[in-house]
């Protein structure tokens, strides 16, 4: 008798499933922010530090449509890849920059160490949020002129 009801159970879940509609298919994920250009605002850090660079327009990152990235940091500029394979989700392929010696208190070395590690982002308010992996921190960029 258990057999039967267990049966009719997963009978009807299998039955309830099938007749769902489908949901429609999401905006591609990647159409928000390609051919979209970006300065540096901020880095909250997971504990709450702040850092900003003393010019916004020496931290930029331009998200091309076929899936390049060109970004200055600071004293060096450089070449690499993105990709949104879902809404919210962004990956950063490995960034080929120059080697320049940047000055004192620079945010690069932090920039450089940590991009690999972005995952994803929210835009709010015209600002784009990257957020890095295990609560590490969030940079938060605003549109720019490129």
């Amino acid at each position: 008798m258990q057999a039967v009801i267990k049966l009719s159970i997963v009978s009807a879940l299998f039955v309830f499933c099938a007749c769902s509609t489908p949901e429609s298919q999401p905006e591609q994920p990647s159409a928000s922010l390609a051919g979209t250009s970006w300065q540096l605002v901020k880095f909250v850090g997971g504990d709450d530090t702040t850092r900003a660079p003393d010019d916004r327009s020496k931290y930029t990152i331009q998200l091309n449509a076929d899936g390049g990235v060109t970004a200055r940091v600071d004293c060096n500029r450089g070449r690499g890849t993105w990709k949104s394979s879902a809404p919210g989700q962004l990956e950063f392929g490995p960034l080929a920059l120059t080697r320049a010696m940047c000055p004192p208190g620079s945010l690069h070395d932090q920039w450089v160490k940590q991009w690999p590690y972005i995952r994803s982002y929210v835009m709010k308010d015209g600002h784009l949020f990257l957020s890095l992996m295990a609560d590490g921190g969030i940079y938060e960029f605003e549109p720019a002129n490129l």
